[in-house]
Formats: C-alpha cells, structure tokens, sequence
C-alpha cells in the first residue's frame, strides 16, 4: 500500500511539473533582438495620416523553438499538426507598433486600424491617424 502511494505521489509531482513548464508565458522581453520591424508612413494629398507597421521574428532558423508558444498535437497513428498560441506573438506587434507611434509622434490622437494580419512569425498593421496631417508632420514624414 505504501509503495503504491509513492507511486502515485511521484506521478503526480511530475505531472504537475510538466503542467507548470507547458503553461510558461511569453513576456516581451522573451522577443528582445528576436524582431525586426519597419514603420512605413503615407500622408496623402487631402491630409489623410496612414501607416503600415510590419514585424518580424528575426532568424526563425537560429531558434530552437522556431515559433512562440507551438504545441504538437497527435492525430492519430503518425500525423502531426501544430497549433500556435498567438496571443503574446500579437501582444508584442501591438506593443512595437504604440512605441513606435510614441517615438515618432506620427498618430498624436490615436488611430483606427484598417488591418491585421498576424501570423506565426510575422505580423502586419496597417492604420489611419485620427488627426490630419500638419505642415511640419508633412516635412517630417514625407517619403
């Protein structure tokens, strides 16, 4: 009876261990010089403020997790597929795109997005500043 219970004792405390380590979030500073990412700008002639911001994860072939938060999950007898967690992948690009806004001023009463596309290893947004573009936003930002 007493091995049985250490058994299943010593089950459990691993189990629970791998539970722990499966469950690891990612923080921004687990993407730190992992991620490259270009701000584009267009003021247009009637003053409309649009942008594209663009990441990416920066050498996928360095990594040993090549892609954040992937699980492999069975489908069977030898089939594979995985299943990404995007949510701190977008959480980062968010978090590029407002330091980036803040930096360069370019969106100084916020933006709507016009659209996202977030994928594994790569993100875009794409956006219109709330406010018209300004004289000096135009010698500033102009391409």
């Amino acid at each position: 009876m007493q091995k049985y219970l250490i058994k299943t004792l010593s089950s459990l405390f691993i189990l629970i261990v791998f539970a722990g380590c499966a469950d690891k979030k990612m923080l921004p500073s687990d993407f730190q010089a992992k991620v490259k990412d270009k701000f584009h700008t267009d003021i247009r002639s009637n003053g409309t403020k649009l942008f594209t911001y663009k990441a990416k994860l920066a050498s996928l072939s360095d990594s040993s997790n090549p892609r954040p938060n992937q699980q492999s999950r069975s489908l069977g007898s030898r089939t594979e597929r995985y299943e990404v967690d995007l949510t701190d992948w977008t959480l980062q690009i968010e978090l590029g795109l407002s330091k980036t806004l803040d930096m360069t001023g370019y969106c100084r009463e916020g933006y709507m997005e016009l659209s996202r596309l977030i994928e594994s290893d790569r993100g875009e947004i794409r956006g219109e500043c709330n406010e018209g573009a300004t004289q000096a936003d135009r010698k500033k930002f102009s391409t």
